[in-house]
């Protein structure tokens, strides 16, 4: 994630957001650690871009996503002030599994069984809740900063996510999703269903094992985790595994090692510390400052007693 300096006076919006910094960009507008007035707590805060009508319903259907799940990171709260509309939800400080994939390239069987199982564990919380999230990829996987432990993916960014078999929600020619992820079928115009994101999980397992996007990938090699993969990319959706829970018992049965994975560090760092008052409404002395402004008037002394002549 990228970062930017704290605003020259921090924006709260609606009374109750603090924004802190900039810690991303989205096809929506920029991403901001805050903190909620209201709880005290640091909350991650997407800030709309354009309200032009398209990206407000997007927004819209956003905000409205309510799944609570250990590996689902899902808006909790909104607020509008005149032109700023802010949509808030849970911070996540280890980046995401792109910012992995980067940095590390393929990982091992035991961590991308581990990732794909949390990725489905999520998913089937998403289905039953009625949804398809349509834009699974490895930058909607947030990871918390586990350090030296485990990974913990969270489902992220809802922003096309739709009501299962809404034909509201799709759109021919134009596809929703992103290419290389997208099912066939999704690609097409069809309405929205759960196999789709199970489609892109299976791309998604594959670029875990290879290294490699979906423009690269050739086939599937041989890897513990290909009796999954086989059932999860496959071009015809009445072929493909059924279900995110179906899924996950296939892949329970894998012999798959412990994680062995590179740590997940914080990305973000500490919060931006907030203003304090100046020394002086404080009480307190500023030492350094008082010390630099001593200093300085000793060599404007010292000058001019050089030019008059002065001597001690």
């Amino acid at each position: 994630m990228s970062r930017t300096a704290t605003p020259r006076s921090a924006i709260v919006v609606a009374g109750r957001y603090r924004l802190l910094d900039q810690v991303g960009t989205g096809g929506m507008g920029s991403v901001w650690r805050a903190r909620d007035e209201r709880t005290g707590r640091l909350v991650a805060v997407k800030v709309l871009g354009r309200h032009g009508s398209a990206v407000l319903a997007r927004f819209v259907r956003e905000q409205a996503v309510r799944v609570r799940h250990p590996h689902v990171v899902a808006p909790h709260g909104w607020a509008a002030e005149d032109e700023l509309v802010v949509l808030a939800m849970e911070l996540v400080t280890g980046g995401s599994v792109a910012d992995l994939l980067r940095e590390h390239g393929a990982l091992d069987a035991g961590t991308a069984g581990l990732l794909v199982g949390q990725l489905l564990s999520g998913l089937a919380a998403v289905h039953g809740a009625g949804l398809v999230h349509r834009d699974v990829k490895p930058a909607n996987l947030l990871l918390e900063a586990t350090g030296d432990g485990p990974p913990h993916l969270r489902l992220g960014d809802f922003g096309v996510a739709a009501p299962v078999a809404d034909r509201r929600f799709t759109t021919v020619p134009g596809a929703i999703g992103t290419d290389g992820y997208m099912a066939p079928e999704q690609a097409r115009g069809a309405p929205p269903d759960p196999a789709q994101d199970l489609y892109a999980t299976g791309r998604v397992a594959l670029e875990l094992v290879t290294g490699l996007p979906p423009a690269l990938q050739r086939g599937i090699p041989s890897h513990p985790l290909r009796p999954l993969v086989e059932r999860l990319v496959v071009d015809d959706p009445e072929q493909r595994i059924a279900t995110a829970e179906a899924a996950l018992r296939l892949l329970r049965r894998l012999p798959l090692p412990a994680p062995d994975g590179p740590p997940v560090p914080d990305r973000l760092g500490p919060p931006p510390r907030r203003r304090t008052p100046s020394a002086s409404v404080r009480g307190d002395v500023d030492w350094a400052g008082w010390t630099a402004v001593a200093v300085l008037a000793g060599v404007v002394v010292a000058c001019l007693c050089l030019l008059l002549g002065w001597t001690a």
